[in-house]
């Protein structure tokens, strides 16, 4: 059994010297919690899901981690590990555009990433790598640490609600059988009930002329424009590079 000694995972050795050599490592872990999880959703990750997954009883599992929240942790480390290689182009806003376009993107394929990320930072390798690299998108500016954590939060924090907005989305469309297109056409003429009635001036103007919500990219469109506004807000407190 992996020592306890330390309440830190990343600071526990691998596995314990005692005993026989274990089949698993704590990749094979992360990476059965990752399948589960991507699958059904955070929920259904348990020990004896992943021990299952692994064809392993679930005390053997104990020779790796001490807790759930010790998979979580490797779960959310090992997906910021599918970033590895990123380069990012050398200016702040299209460094910054490129972190935020591949959170949103990796958020997607594993739809239970945001509930983990808004919580506690993940000090993993593979975390810290990112966090490193996303730091490097202020250099050379007399930019001071505490501005830049409020820059990259203020960025993550319309990723993870643009992405949250896009998840609902799709468990929409889960639940009702519907597509957008279909769902819109199922409101038949409440929508003109709206507009008829006088008392929503301005949302009328929108419901006419808006061309973003029947649009089939229109998550992509919403994204990049909300992406500028963010950045363009974010020039407004950012020092030139020396």
């Amino acid at each position: 059994m992996p020592s306890n000694d330390h309440p830190v995972i990343w600071m526990r050795p691998e596995h314990g010297t005692r005993g026989p050599k274990p089949t698993h490592g704590r990749r094979d872990v992360a990476v059965a919690g990752i399948r589960i999880a991507d699958a059904e959703g955070i929920d259904a990750v348990s020990m004896r899901r992943i021990a299952a997954e692994l064809g392993t009883g679930t005390t053997s599992l104990y020779r790796y981690v001490s807790k759930k929240d010790d998979v979580l942790e490797l779960m959310g480390d090992e997906v910021m590990g599918e970033l590895r290689g990123t380069t990012l182009p050398g200016d702040w806003r299209a460094d910054l555009r490129t972190i935020a376009r591949l959170l949103r993107e990796t958020a997607l394929r594993h739809p239970w990433l945001p509930s983990l990320s808004s919580g506690r930072a993940n000090h993993g390798p593979n975390s810290l790598w990112w966090t490193e690299l996303s730091l490097s998108a202020f250099d050379g500016m007399d930019l001071d640490t505490d501005e830049m954590l409020a820059n990259l939060s203020t960025l993550s924090a319309f990723v993870l609600g643009h992405v949250l907005g896009e998840l609902g989305d799709q468990e929409a469309a889960r639940r009702s059988g519907l597509t957008h297109e279909q769902w819109m056409e199922q409101q038949g003429e409440y929508g003109p009930s709206i507009m008829n009635s006088g008392d929503w001036p301005r949302l009328t103007r929108v419901m006419i002329e808006a061309k973003t919500p029947h649009a089939a990219d229109r998550q992509d469109r919403l994204f990049e424009a909300g992406l500028a506004r963010v950045l363009d807000g974010l020039a407004a407190h950012l020092p030139p590079r020396k």
